[in-house]
């Protein structure tokens, strides 16, 4: 039906959007640590929370709350433990594989 497909579509978008995010978190977490950069990693992480909540993708949104808490805590310290750095490299793995995986179930709807 129509309804389904339009929102497929969407979904798929947001998707292909959320790859290119991702991407973009682990660039910022590989440069050189900065107010800027992660400002930027928090920036994104929040936009996938409230996008990847919104299309239904729980997982997605709090995997994206995890890594934005976890960098506003490296931002009130100024400093980050191993412990942390892990968490966030966690989630992003996550979300990637989240993101392919429901890529992946709507290529075949």
């Amino acid at each position: 039906n129509d309804v389904d497909y339009e929102l497929n579509e969407l979904k798929r978008e947001f998707l292909v959007e959320a790859q290119e995010k991702v991407r973009e978190l682990q660039a910022a977490l590989e440069t050189v640590r900065s107010r800027e950069s992660l400002e930027r990693v928090a920036y994104i992480a929040h936009q996938l929370k409230g996008s990847g909540g919104s299309y239904g993708y729980q997982s997605i949104s709090t995997d994206a709350a995890e890594i934005e808490k976890a960098v506003e805590a490296i931002g009130d310290k100024g400093a980050s433990d191993p412990r942390t750095e892990e968490k966030i490299q966690q989630h992003v793995m996550n979300l990637r594989v989240e993101i392919e995986r429901r890529s992946a179930e709507l290529a075949t709807a």
